[in-house]
């Protein structure tokens, strides 16, 4: 592709080629109400999902306004004590860059190892610190709004989640059985547990199966190749702008290799175009989707699957990626009354090597590990002469975008999700009152981590929201369909953390409420909320731990440290440091928008505390008598519910305790006014 085909058309069109400039309006299109007859989820009637290839979310979306990127005010540190973003490489430390070219949209950037060995590797036990020996130095590059200008527009128009993570810390295939059927085989059976792209054949169910005996409509979109069952691995070409990359993993089932013409696993998953006999004319690729949305014919539930070049796997562009995105929300946009009723979920299998600063969920791999309060039956593979032992999941933290009429005005929903949540948002529209419709698949542990999507909707007022526009991506389209050489990717010699987009967005509302009070040696952690919670546990200079609680658990943990973080979801913290004599705990009052703190001085002196408001920057001084507490409470209206609260012992230039998070009250809110330094 010509590097200059973006900026020369948007140069012809009039507009500059900066971030955020309009070219193709489509403020028509989406300005159409969403089908809003029940107030509820019965009103999708078409979900769409596309599973695009191997990006991380702070390698596309790090650099975003509003989300938890590279300006996270409270990133985990690592065991050496410096901040995640210092990942060791030999005896330096390598941060996240943006490679020194015009255009990181359109740069083939060589593949990073991402199988099973190596992002356990890398992950190293939830210490987080081995990236670069496992993935290169290309794992810490990184991409802004002028690499990626639809992406981000689309997230500015609709809804971004930015705590939804791949399902299992390895490769494409395990982390798409887990979209298609909740799990990988997880309990031995059927050919489980798989753990790498072996594509040897499986037997467990899988949930389009599920769909078609209860009567609702679905079919796989995708290009034959060459042709699905002559050759290549079911549309995994040498030609890389036709088939399907082999990404159509329902066809490693056994059911579906075996179904002839007439079976509908056959008729809707082993079918589609045949572009390599049409010129392979990039735009051929969605003759079916094109008329079936055009002629009413979609169905309640597609699934697309692209050709290896537009799936944004390395080494090809992400601008390819994002002309392939853009067809299908034009051709959805095209029918409004398919619009109307439709939600379209863009995601990514796994990260692809690419580094993300976030440790995702995962259950304790054994007592030393930590605690769950939830059973983790089926979640811990215990090692084999070809696999490393360790949590099947969550992986790494990965991109996903709602286009939908429910989901308009630039959101970011919090909440932890994976790609079982898929399978829970299918459940949640169609299973009411059906038990055949829950996939018996999906774990309990995972069940009950990782969230339906729902959140990320708004049903009951749908039709409020701005109108968003999207720019081109007519230069994005390639024009040379052959194969790029990689294009190595060279570190700065200047190195600093990247800067994040200054501002916030809308936030929806979160089922978390979550407590932990105590100290260095000993914290007590509960969990008042309506959802399961993963707390992490890292003490200076050991190994992490963690603790699944379950709605209305809690629990009691000792350490041997003197200093000790908590992370939890949507930005929870607490670190507890010293020996010394303040001890606190804190209460919410959802209503006022209030947290208080009662904080107590367990010495034979008074103690003088200083507690400061990151949010404001103010200073609060309070005498607490010997053996005595006092009380507190602090206004989170100012700040959208974020709170940020340092106390620190008068003489003393550390904090002995930080409380730091979000109060939820079932409303919406903002997302943290502390990222990207933008209070």
């Amino acid at each position: 592709m010509n590097p200059t085909d973006r900026r020369t058309f948007l140069k012809m069109a009039g507009v500059p080629a900066v971030a955020g400039a309009l070219s193709l309006d489509l403020s028509k299109a989406t300005a159409i109400a969403a089908n809003n007859q029940h107030g509820s989820i019965r009103d999708v009637e078409h979900v769409v999902i596309l599973m695009q290839e191997n990006r991380s979310f702070d390698h596309y979306f790090g650099t975003l306004r509003g989300v938890r990127g590279y300006g996270d005010p409270r990133a985990v540190r690592l065991p050496n004590g410096d901040p995640v973003w210092n990942q060791p490489n030999g005896g330096a430390t390598l941060l996240p860059f943006r490679p020194d070219v015009p255009d990181v949209g359109e740069m083939f950037l060589p593949d990073p190892p991402h199988g099973w060995n190596d992002t356990h590797a890398a992950w190293n036990g939830g210490r987080h610190d081995q990236f670069v020996p496992n993935k290169g130095i290309q794992t810490m590059t990184y991409h802004t709004r002028h690499d990626l200008p639809y992406q981000y527009a689309l997230a500015d128009a609709f809804t971004i989640c930015d705590n939804y993570y791949c399902s299992l810390l390895g490769p494409t295939d395990p982390n798409r059985y887990h979209m298609w059927t909740g799990w990988v085989g997880n309990d031995g059976k059927g050919g489980g547990p798989v753990l790498a792209n072996d594509e040897a054949g499986y037997d467990w169910s899988t949930y389009p199966e599920r769909l078609e005996r209860n009567g609702v409509s679905w079919k796989i979109y995708q290009d034959q190749g060459v042709g699905l069952t002559q050759e290549g691995f079911w549309g995994w070409t040498q030609d890389p702008f036709i088939g399907n990359y082999g990404d159509n993993a329902l066809l490693y089932f056994h059911q579906y290799q075996n179904a002839q013409p007439g079976n509908p696993l056959a008729d809707k998953a082993k079918t589609g175009t045949l572009v390599s006999a049409q010129g392979r004319s990039p735009e051929r690729l969605f003759d079916q989707f094109r008329a079936d949305v055009g002629s009413g014919a979609l169905p309640q539930v597609s699934w697309i699957v692209a050709p290896e070049a537009y799936t944004e796997h390395p080494n090809w562009a992400p601008d390819f990626g994002a002309w392939y995105v853009s067809q299908v929300v034009d051709i959805l946009a095209s029918n409004p009354e398919v619009w109307s009723k439709m939600a379209l979920f863009i995601t990514y299998d796994e990260e692809g090597g690419f580094f993300d600063h976030l440790v995702p969920p995962t259950p304790p791999r054994s007592a030393a590990d930590g605690t769950s309060t939830v059973p983790i039956d089926n979640e811990i593979f215990p090692g084999s002469s070809r696999f490393s032992a360790g949590p099947i999941g969550l992986g790494m933290r990965v991109p996903m975008l709602i286009v939908s009429p429910w989901t308009r005005g630039g959101w970011v929903n919090s909440q932890v999700f994976d790609h079982t949540s898929l399978i829970r948002f299918l459940e949640a529209r169609f299973a009411s009152g059906n038990p055949d419709l829950v996939e018996s698949n999906i774990t309990p542990w995972r069940r009950a981590v990782s969230g339906d999507l729902t959140s990320a909707f708004d049903f009951r007022n749908p039709n409020d929201g701005r109108r968003p526009k999207l720019p081109s991506t007519l230069g994005d389209r390639p024009t040379n369909l052959d194969r790029v050489p990689d294009e190595p990717p060279v570190p700065p010699t200047v190195q600093k953390v990247p800067n994040q987009e200054r501002g916030v967005r809308p936030a929806r509302a979160l089922p978390y409420q979550l407590h932990v009070d105590g100290t260095a040696a000993q914290v007590t952690m509960s969990n008042a909320g309506s959802v399961a919670a993963v707390l992490q546990a890292r003490p200076a200079g050991g190994d992490p731990s963690t603790y699944t609680l379950g709605p209305g658990h809690s629990l009691t943990q000792s350490f041997t440290s003197e200093d000790l973080e908590v992370h939890g979801p949507n930005g929870f913290y607490r670190r507890f440091r010293g020996t010394g004599p303040l001890r606190a705990t804190a209460e919410y009052d959802e209503q006022r928008m209030e947290l208080t703190l009662s904080i107590r001085n367990v010495a034979g002196s008074p103690a003088h505390v200083n507690v400061t408001d990151g949010y404001t920057g103010r200073t609060t001084k309070l005498s607490v008598t010997a053996h005595g507490q006092a009380t507190r409470s602090w206004s989170l209206r100012h700040a959208g519910g974020w709170y940020d609260l340092s106390l620190t012992l008068a003489g003393e230039d550390l904090p002995a305790i930080h409380y730091a998070g979000h109060l939820e009250n079932g409303e919406d809110s903002i997302s943290d006014p502390l990222i990207g330094d933008a209070s």
